[in-house]
């Protein structure tokens, strides 16, 4: 093997040397400079990147706390139309309330009028029956028939006491 015999490792350490070398000026000269080139390229790209995700993330906070406080105002908005609607409904409830009360007030009021009428019929005929009944009873009695005028002051003078 000729790598092995000490007389024919001279010429390739020669050989070794020129080789070496223009190998190290061919890296040196093309092939770092690309791959500096695209280590650089990326690393931008890469910065690019996270500024625009940095930027992205800082829109997208803002959105929610807008969106957040679009809510909270609909949900005031929602309250106070809710209040007022209440309120509406209240008041005409009140309203329709003081309506009907009015009107059963005046329905009671009539039917006591109508009840003090008929009462008073009904007290008036109880006058009459019962000066019937005393004129009956009187001349049952006694023999006398009274006048109906006496009968009926008897009757009331018996009444008031």
């Amino acid at each position: 093997m000729p790598q092995l015999n000490p007389l024919d490792w001279g010429p390739q350490l020669i050989w070794l040397v020129i080789t070496f070398g223009i190998l190290y000026v061919l890296m040196k000269r093309i092939a770092l400079p690309k791959i500096g080139d695209v280590i650089e390229a990326r690393k931008a790209r890469i910065s690019g990147d996270l500024a625009e995700a940095e930027r992205l993330h800082r829109e997208t906070q803002e959105a929610i706390a807008a969106y957040e406080q679009a809510l909270a105002e609909a949900k005031q908005k929602a309250h106070a139309i809710a209040d007022q609607g209440r309120a509406k409904v209240k008041a005409e409830m009140a309203e329709e309330r003081a309506k009907l009360d009015g009107e059963l007030g005046a329905k009671a009021a009539e039917a006591e009028k109508r009840i003090e009428k008929v009462r008073a019929s009904a007290l008036k005929d109880v006058n009459v029956v019962a000066a019937d009944v005393a004129t009956d009873l009187v001349k049952q009695l006694i023999g006398l028939t009274p006048s109906s005028a006496e009968a009926e002051k008897a009757v009331v003078a018996a009444r008031k006491d």
